[in-house]
């Protein structure tokens, strides 16, 4: 049996968005997400956690060359997201709002539809440094990363 390993990549990006349901009134917009619900919106500046695992390769000693993770993470995630505006920029948040969940959903999806099948363990999102979200893909339909655009 192959050696098993989980490994990380850390990356950051600054993003703008508004907190709004398209689901609820305007009332209960401002009531449910209070001050990050004006309508200028507000920004972040986000630290994004990539974990794989996979067995180790005998050959090269790796999961998955950082390499590759990292153009992964740069021409499926980064490229969409880092100093835009989540809401206006970002196709998949014009029907949910842009929670961190909701983006580290996203992020999942999207590194799902360009990696091995099976190698993406968890997503991590920091908001701030006090609130992050992390998402392993529970939920996920192969619909759902099919029609996951930007």
């Amino acid at each position: 049996m192959a050696l098993m390993a989980y490994i990380s990549r850390t990356e950051h990006f600054s993003a703008a968005h508004r907190l709004h349901s398209p689901h609820l009134s305007d009332a209960e917009n401002l009531e449910t997400f209070g001050k990050c619900n004006h309508p200028g919106g507000h920004g972040h500046n986000y630290v994004l956690e990539i974990i794989l695992r996979g067995p180790i390769d005998e050959k090269t000693g790796m999961v998955a060359n950082i390499t590759d993770l990292k153009r992964w993470i740069k021409d499926s995630v980064l490229d969409y997201v880092d100093h835009r505006n989540l809401d206006r920029d970002v196709a998949f948040f014009v029907t949910r709002p842009s929670t961190t969940e909701n983006l580290a959903a996203f992020v999942w999806m999207r590194l799902c539809q360009v990696m091995p099948e099976g190698m993406l363990h968890k997503v991590i999102v920091w908001e701030t440094p006090k609130n992050k979200v992390i998402f392993t893909g529970e939920g996920v339909t192969a619909k759902d990363i099919e029609e996951c655009t930007v």
